[in-house]
């Protein structure tokens, strides 16, 4: 990474506005942003705001506001200016070339965070964490990604990869005493610690099914039988008319997806086609979307008709949900109440409601039974929750090195082949926060940023 060149962006969204900002960052960041305002600012102190106008060539193009900030004590470590101008793309555009002109590169997608990590103010789980900062679209996932962006995770695994470090260090001591028979690293205490690591590790691992749900919205199923209602469901639980809503069976005929946010947690609702036998080859593929929709889904909502629902039709129904995904929380839906005000007895057996998509009290109803079903609201604001799959793949292989040095130690195998598997694992756990890297792990992760961040 070329840190000598001076880079600038537009960093809020493109399009008209009435205020834009352009970053720049690097080491003529101050003396660009001189050859373009009309104030002092070579001399500027950091954190400091100054008010003036962008001339080029003796043209005026705007008044702004800009602010810098000066090395070490900035975003991204480098001397920095962000220039806040008048919303006009054709003003941003004006600016931006007029920076370019004077010996600044355009940034590349992420390339902000990135010398931030470079030079040491983040590492990659924080720059991580902004991204999903940026894109957080629920209030869980806004509580944990500041988690994340605070070090959460680092300070988690800094302390595990510290302990097998030691012992590592250890365990290849010894083998330069190997004629000595000397032993540094005490067995006893290495497999204690080796169960509390890979304890920890299950424990981490075991959240990221949670976390996923948090960062991408929990998903929900909405299924049945023809006519069972799921449309005019998903229609009244978003309020809108996103699916289409008709007396006539099999109109759904693939899934449709909406996002729903509730109290701050954001589902992700699946209308999918009715569940029946069928000769119609269209209406069987969305059938077959409809179960593979289940087979994901952490939510299902199974629909019935309640003027003609029987408890061996929701026994049947439980098995078939049970078969395709025995994980999944399952919540019948006993539809068109009017037609069945009261419920029958055996119904309390089955999680099941008596609810009428028309009625604005059993919309609210379902949806307290969705946050209540999820349980995200329990969660601990300071606990380690993974969210990436990245980070899950690493703990991942790390888990299974260590199995690996558990299963050696058992076995009396020689201490290189020990110390090896360690290793390993400390270079798993590594790659998460960025102590172990490569060009291609980082240029995979930040392509995915938003150029200007």
């Amino acid at each position: 990474m070329n840190v000598s060149t001076t880079i600038c962006a537009l960093s809020t969204p493109a399009g008209v506005g009435a205020i834009a900002l352009i970053r720049m960052s690097g080491p003529d960041a101050v003396s660009i942003a001189q050859d373009v305002f009309t104030k002092n600012m070579l001399d500027a102190p950091g954190y400091s705001v100054h008010y003036g106008q962008i001339v080029e060539n003796k043209e005026w193009i705007d008044d702004v506001v800009v602010t810098v900030f000066r090395a070490p004590k900035s975003f991204t470590g480098e001397d920095s200016v962000e220039i806040a101008c008048h919303g006009s793309r054709y003003i941003q555009q004006r600016l931006l070339k007029a920076l370019l002109n004077q010996g600044a590169v355009l940034a590349e997608p992420g390339e902000f965070s990135k010398r931030a990590f470079y030079n040491g103010k983040l590492d990659l789980t924080q720059t991580e964490a902004i991204a999903d900062l940026i894109h957080a679209e629920s209030e869980a996932a806004h509580r944990v990604a500041l988690h994340q962006m605070k070090g959460g995770i680092s300070a988690e695994l800094r302390i595990l990869r510290d302990e097998l470090i030691h012992f590592a260090s250890l365990v290849e001591l010894e083998l330069d005493f190997s004629e000595e028979d000397v032993e540094f690293a005490d067995r006893t205490q290495l497999n204690d610690l080796l169960n509390k690591v890979i304890a920890r590790i299950q424990s981490l691992l075991h959240t990221f099914k949670t976390g996923n749900a948090i960062k991408n919205g929990i998903q929900v199923a909405i299924v049945g039988k023809p006519n069972a209602g799921k449309s005019s469901w998903i229609n009244a639980l978003t309020n809108d008319d996103v699916a289409i809503v008709s007396d006539i069976a099999g109109t759904t005929r693939d899934k449709i997806e909406v996002p729903l946010l509730i109290n701050g947690q954001l589902f992700r609702l699946v209308d999918t086609a009715g569940i029946r036998h069928t000769v119609d080859v269209i209406e069987g593929l969305g059938i077959k979307k409809a179960e593979e929709m289940i087979q994901k889904a952490a939510i299902i909502l199974y629909l019935v008709d309640s003027s003609t629902a029987t408890q061996e039709e929701l026994q049947t129904a439980t098995s078939y949900i049970q078969s395709l995904n025995n994980e999944g929380k399952l919540l019948f839906l006993m539809n068109k109440a009017d037609l069945l005000p009261t419920p029958p007895a055996w119904l309390s057996e089955f999680s099941g409601m008596l609810v009428s998509a028309h009625e604005p009290n059993d919309v609210q109803r379902v949806k307290e039974a969705l946050v209540e079903t999820a349980q995200l609201n329990t969660i601990n604001e300071q606990e380690v929750i993974i969210t990436n799959l990245r980070h899950a793949e690493a703990l991942q292989q790390a888990l299974i090195d260590l199995e690996k040095t558990q299963l050696g130690l058992n076995s009396q195998l020689s201490g290189d082949f020990i110390a090896m598997d360690i290793r390993q694992a400390i270079y798993h756990l590594g790659s998460i926060t960025g102590e172990i890297t490569s060009d291609d792990l980082l240029g995979n992760i930040f392509k995915n940023f938003c150029i200007g961040k």
